[in-house]
């Protein structure tokens, strides 16, 4: 008779009780790991959970809380009747996505807008123990357009008693009708503390409205401005102004910003802005040259938030271009925002330059930090640095000299080209060999050229947020930005650093971090 040792018995007992498991034990759901890793879905920028997307709306700030509106069709991925999407966020960096806060009615599709808090309710919708968030915005009658007529464009609001959670629209809309404008949108409203009273900025064609009112409801025009200014290459839109301080100074300027498309410096959409003075009804400036936010493709209809802490000036953009934003290589979503920024306004050389820059608690979801020992390049000289986080990464480093080209690649065949040429003082992106991009022609487009005229001597930093699908760049704390989307074959695996000056340049303090993940 054949006898168990008692560990050999042991182990069988074991193995026969994990066959027999009770059959009424509850197995768990295997956990979904499909939620935003679909190919090309940023990890560390907002992107709708599903469908379109376009023009960040209704940035305000209230009760601890980040609203982000946006132009939503939820039913394609492509651009349709518009609604405004919703999320909120604590911290501008972790989102909750809420539901749909504006339909389509009997006026037209929900265009783009903003929305304050109406802290003294001079509207009277809500109290003064509960005053109500006023969102304001363009509708757009579709019908009227496809009959011909010049006027489809109107102005509305809305309200809400429960910090944007529900909303109720004005039995009076629209607020501002239209004469004959065909191109008549994108109200911008703030607190004019000058008169105070609300000011409104709306564009119309190629030049922007200022009109002003005493209760968000009765509105009256009171100056244009841009006629003889700016650029006007195509459409201006979604118009922003306010208050800077000059860094290190007393000095007070206003800032405009307005988008335009088509006319943007490297093609397609585009902002610029101006830099002056407001008087509580006219906007004037004294700049000749045109001055641009963003000098990359995918950085457009950008606006900032109202309201918030300490009077920061934060701005998000809408990553995309309409020269090929329908057709980008995505199926569940399609578009993605800007990293949240910080606007600062700088004197350099006597010029006053808009600097951009990633908000400051970015930095929270930045870990795992490689450093890697300075390099000393002869010319022609190249590095090679292995690139651990591949495309969901940032990284930084300085550069005393800047003439150098950098290079991003995997192994599939895809490059991205960046180069500065500081003699002729250009910074330069050629995407052409970046991944997929013969989805539509004009992603290429040719390489993109950025002026870089102010650019300090001495070390600089370049500072480059690397996400699944997209690329920015700041030079020198955001003096200079440029802010595109790539659709590689697979990540990027390498940087590759080359000088190509007649001299010796030094890259220090090179240092290549993982960015973690936002959604949950």
């Amino acid at each position: 008779m054949l006898k168990f040792t008692t560990p050999i018995f042991l182990f069988f007992l074991l193995l026969n009780s994990c066959k027999e498991a009770p059959k009424n034990e509850v197995e768990e759901d295997p956990v979904d790991t499909s939620y935003y890793n679909e190919d090309y879905r940023p990890q560390f920028h907002f992107s709708p959970e599903e469908k379109w997307m376009n023009d960040p709306n209704g940035l305000v700030y209230h009760k601890g809380i980040y609203h982000l509106f946006y132009q939503y069709y939820p039913d394609d991925i492509v651009w349709g009747p518009m609604h405004w999407g919703h999320a909120t966020s604590k911290d501008m960096l972790h989102w909750e996505h809420k539901p749909i806060a504006l339909f389509p009615d009997d006026h037209g599709y929900i265009f783009s807008g903003s929305a304050v808090v109406d802290t003294n309710n001079t509207s009277g919708f809500g109290t003064e123990e509960n005053p109500p968030l006023v969102a304001i915005f363009t509708y757009h009658d579709m019908e009227g357009e496809k009959a011909g007529k010049n006027d489809y464009q109107t102005q509305g609001i809305a309200y809400s008693l429960d910090n944007g959670d529900s909303w109720t629209k004005f039995d009076g809309n629209p607020i501002i009708k239209n004469e004959g404008i065909r191109d008549f949108r994108d109200p911008k409203v703030f607190w004019n503390a000058i008169l105070n009273n609300w000011t409104m900025l709306l564009v119309a064609g190629d030049h922007l409205q200022i009109w002003q009112s005493d209760n968000l409801k009765a509105w009256e025009k009171v100056s244009e401005f841009g006629k003889d200014k700016g650029a006007h290459g195509g459409v201006w839109e979604c118009p922003d102004m306010f208050k800077l301080n000059v860094e290190g100074t007393d000095t007070e300027k206003w800032v405009l910003l307005i988008s335009i498309n088509p006319g943007a410096p490297n093609g397609g959409s585009g902002t610029q802005y101006f830099v002056g003075d407001f008087d509580g009804t006219t906007f004037t400036t004294d700049q000749e040259v045109t001055k641009w936010v963003d000098w990359g493709r995918d950085n457009y209809a950008g606006v900032t938030y109202n309201d918030t802490p300490d009077n920061e000036r934060i701005f998000i953009g809408w990553m995309s271009n309409w020269d090929y934003a329908r057709d980008t290589p995505t199926e569940v979503w399609r578009s993605a925002n800007t990293i949240p920024r910080n606007l600062s306004l700088h004197k350099n050389n006597g010029t006053l330059e808009l600097y951009s820059y990633p908000i400051a608690n970015f930095d929270e979801i930045v870990e795992r930090s490689y450093a890697e020992k300075p390099v000393a390049l002869k010319p022609g000289q190249k590095t090679q640095i292995p690139l651990k986080f591949g495309n969901q990464s940032e990284i930084r480093f300085h550069l005393e000299a800047l003439d150098s080209k950098w290079i991003f690649s995997n192994p599939e065949g895809d490059s991205l080209v960046l180069q500065v040429n500081q003699k002729d003082k250009i910074f330069s992106l050629d995407r052409s060999k970046s991944g997929k991009v013969d989805f539509k022609s004009e992603f290429v487009n040719g390489i993109q050229l950025m002026p870089i005229p102010n650019v300090p001597e001495g070390p600089i930093e370049v500072r480059m947020l690397l996400d699944q699908s997209s690329l920015e760049i700041f030079l020198n704390k955001g003096q200079y930005v440029m802010t595109n989307q790539i659709f590689p074959n697979a990540d990027y695996k390498e940087l590759t650093m080359e000088n190509t000056s007649d001299t010796e340049i030094k890259i220090d303090s090179l240092m290549e971090s993982k960015v973690m993940r936002i959604w949950n």
